[in-house]
């Protein structure tokens, strides 16, 4: 059955089929037909409108006299491409169908077009540096591109399997209920019974809440937990997309500098109301948060009843020495709100990731997310749930990180062997962050290398003072074959050779 735009009046004074003559030429001339595709056939266009066959016939030949269709033997009738060329009308079609929906003589907009500036609200944080991402990464030779995965370790067998499952009883009502506010029972539980010990946190149901992805997380708390003019404190260098999230809610930013330690602690935090911290591989040096550090911070926050944000975002992946205990899993945490996210090591695609905090903020979280978007699909999370119960997640876990392994070893001693300055990476995450020396000029570095099919991240971004910090920049290792990793650094040593001069 097709549905089609075509209105005919059998009240109006003119014939029926003129009035469908001049239906579908307006179609022509208005680009709604593809020229690729035969025209209903009269008998299929007289049921759908209710006419005799007759009169669809007779619009169809008076539109081929005029030269606007043509016949073709066995196929049908189809737009004339020669009358198309007359009128300039350049066309491309919709559906599967000749006749497209939703465009047709009653329909078409001639008026003004929309101002849509004077209605658009500007953002606030319209001026902000935002990270510049080479969209087709995937077709240059050396993509050392940061936030996606090689796409060949993701399990793939057994994630269809968890999908196929969860439409299966006794999963399928999980998978497509309407939770309105509430989560995945299944999930929960693996979070609190498998993912979050991992990192030392213990956490009841009620105190997680699922997200899609941390981003959606950092939202909801910054919309939740900010009046304007409230004061953040953000890593300096630090997470871009964080501090627009920040300044979006109305807040002001407090840089923090880092060091070798993470974070500098400030001689206070007074008036602050939100500290957001990446303890664990700081984005986007990959140093850990000292242990003096966590505690100091800590009783700091305590005493000026500061909230703090940490966005454990990538932890699974450390390459040597023991892991530090999250902020979260120490005493006195109750002002820690944890952020974690499957998505950052599984898929970046499946967006999902939990939120833990104190039964209250998530009770709030929770009736807040339930008016943005609900809640995350059912058979998304509960297909997570069955991953996890499986051991899948847990043995995806630690074939990531052998892998990553071997790349961020072959990447720092190849860095070392062929850059003009020594590299000492932190031995964790999934990128590495380069110091070049001041003469540097990593804007000018990135748009050389991507010519030269090398794709990096230029650092600038990352400090609340881009143009003093252009010598910095980042390489992934996530997504880049291991054997291309050696070839890529020797043609970004090759790059950087006239910017060092």
């Amino acid at each position: 059955m097709i549905n089609n735009p075509i209105s005919i009046d059998v009240e109006a004074g003119e014939p029926l089929y003129r009035q469908l003559r001049r239906a579908v030429e307006h179609q022509i001339l208005t680009g709604a037909l593809n020229p690729d595709l035969p025209l209903p056939s009269s008998r299929e266009l007289a049921r759908e409108l209710g006419l005799s066959r007759n009169t669809v016939n007779a619009a169809y030949q008076e539109l081929q006299a005029e030269e606007f269709i043509e016949s073709r033997a066995r196929r049908g009738y189809f737009v004339n491409s020669q009358a198309l060329g007359r009128v300039g009308t350049a066309l491309t079609g919709v559906g599967t169908a000749a006749l497209s929906p939703g465009i047709g003589p009653h329909n078409v907009d001639t008026a003004r077009p929309v101002d849509w500036a004077s209605h658009i609200q500007p953002r606030p944080d319209a001026a902000m540096p935002e990270l510049a991402k080479v969209r087709d990464w995937a077709n240059y030779p050396y993509p050392f591109v940061v936030g996606q995965v090689d796409a060949s370790t993701f399990p793939r067998l057994a994630w269809a399997r968890a999908l196929r499952d969860a439409l299966d009883a006794p999963h399928l009502h999980y998978s497509l209920r309407d939770g309105v506010d509430e989560d995945d029972p299944l999930l929960i539980r693996m979070l609190c019974q498998h993912v979050l010990p991992s990192r030392g946190i213990e956490a009841s149901p009620d105190q997680v809440l699922i997200t899609s992805g941390s981003q959606q997380g950092l939202d909801l708390l910054a919309h939740t937990l900010l009046e304007p003019g409230a004061i953040v404190g953000v890593e300096d260098p630090g997470y871009v997309d964080a501090r627009h999230t920040f300044v979006r809610a109305g807040a002001e930013l407090l840089p923090l500098a880092v060091d070798e330690h993470g974070v500098v602690p400030p001689p206070d935090l007074e008036g602050v109301r939100l500290l957001y911290l990446t303890p664990s591989h700081h984005s986007p040096t990959n140093v850990t948060l000292s242990a003096v550090r966590r505690h100091q911070i800590l009783a700091m926050a305590a005493k000026a009843g500061t909230l703090i944000i940490e966005d454990d975002y990538d932890s699974e992946f450390r390459y040597g020495g023991k892991p530090t205990p999250a902020l979260k899993a120490l005493p006195d945490n109750a002002r820690v709100i944890y952020l974690g996210s499957f998505t950052k090591f599984l898929a970046p695609g499946l967006r999902l990731g939990y939120l833990v905090a104190d039964a209250e903020l998530i009770a709030e979280l929770r009736n807040r997310r339930r008016y943005r978007l609900r809640h995350i699909s059912g058979h998304l999370q509960r297909a997570m749930a069955l991953l996890i119960d499986s051991g899948q997640y847990r043995r995806t876990v630690r074939l990531r990180r052998t892998k990553l392994q071997r790349k961020w070893l072959a990447l720092t001693e190849s860095l070392n062997e062929i850059l003009p300055w020594e590299i000492d990476p932190p031995p964790g995450g999934v990128s590495i962050w380069i110091t070049g020396p001041g003469q540097l000029d990593c804007v000018l570095l990135a748009e050389r290398a991507l010519d030269a099919g090398i794709v990096l991240e230029r650092g600038d971004a990352f400090f609340a003072d881009p143009g003093a910090n252009r010598n910095h920049f980042r390489l992934g290792f996530a997504a880049i074959e291991q054997e291309a990793i050696r070839p890529g650094v020797h043609e970004l040593g090759r790059v950087l050779g006239p910017l060092l001069e």
